[in-house]
């Protein structure tokens, strides 16, 4: 079974923009001077990058998406997923970046991570949630650019599942759900193989400094969006900015 891309695959960028004072300074009207002083350029100030955040696991948990916020039929699975496992490999260089986010457990520069995944029953759907802390919204929007470039390079994958044979997987960018900073979704369809007909579909979006992602599994097709907005709801009002 596909678990959380846990970045897998991450909803506004909660910049805590202060409003400029718009006061009506008035100017003092002098005599002209006798000789026309000479233009000068201003010298452009060099915008200060903002201070990365330091967000403990305590506040990505409180922040995350739990069973109470769900609608009723769910519970929660707490299998824990096996860090050592790879169940992504491709034979294409193209792929090796997206194997590697697909594979990984947490962001790659993640400097906290927790996730949570629920299931609607033995068929699924199973919703895999996803919050990393990365410092700045400048890492968060890196990575998301760089995770959807992965994407644009790969177009299939191969899924190994323990006793099973492997199943080749569609790779294919898909309209994200409008929650968050820049948004971005792809989906993963099972075309050959025993988990043929098997979809995975996931979001990466950002609130601030943290990465948001949202993934279904065996859904129908219309759970990504309602969970995404409740993720990207919830993270919003519990991470208040730096």
């Amino acid at each position: 079974m596909i678990r959380s891309v846990s970045f897998p695959l991450t909803a506004v960028l909660m910049l805590s923009l202060a409003a400029c004072g718009g006061g009506d300074d008035k100017q003092v009207v002098g005599p002209p001077p006798s000789t026309p002083a000479p233009s000068s350029t201003p010298t452009p100030t060099a915008s200060t990058p903002a201070a990365p955040v330091t967000r403990t696991t305590a506040e990505l948990t409180k922040a995350l998406l739990e069973l109470a916020d769900l609608p009723s039929g769910f519970t929660e699975d707490k299998e824990e997923a096996d860090e050592g496992s790879k169940p992504f490999s491709s034979s294409s260089s193209r792929c090796k970046t997206l194997v590697k986010y697909l594979n990984a457990t947490k962001a790659p520069g993640s400097k906290a991570s927790v996730t949570r995944t629920f299931t609607g029953g033995q068929e699924g759907p199973y919703i895999d949630y996803g919050l990393d802390a990365m410092g700045t919204a400048d890492d968060v929007t890196d990575l998301r650019d760089e995770y959807a470039e992965a994407v644009d390079s790969c177009t299939k994958l191969t899924l190994k599942t323990d006793g099973a044979a492997s199943t080749s997987m569609k790779v294919e960018k898909i309209t994200a759900p409008q929650y968050g900073s820049k948004p971005f979704a792809f989906r993963l369809t099972g075309t050959s193989g025993p988990k043929r007909g098997l979809e995975y579909a996931a979001v990466v979006t950002g609130v601030d400094d943290v990465i948001i992602s949202v993934g279904v599994l065996a859904g129908q097709g219309t759970e990504l969006d309602p969970a995404t907005e409740a993720a990207v709801t919830k993270a919003r009002h519990i991470l208040r900015p730096a």
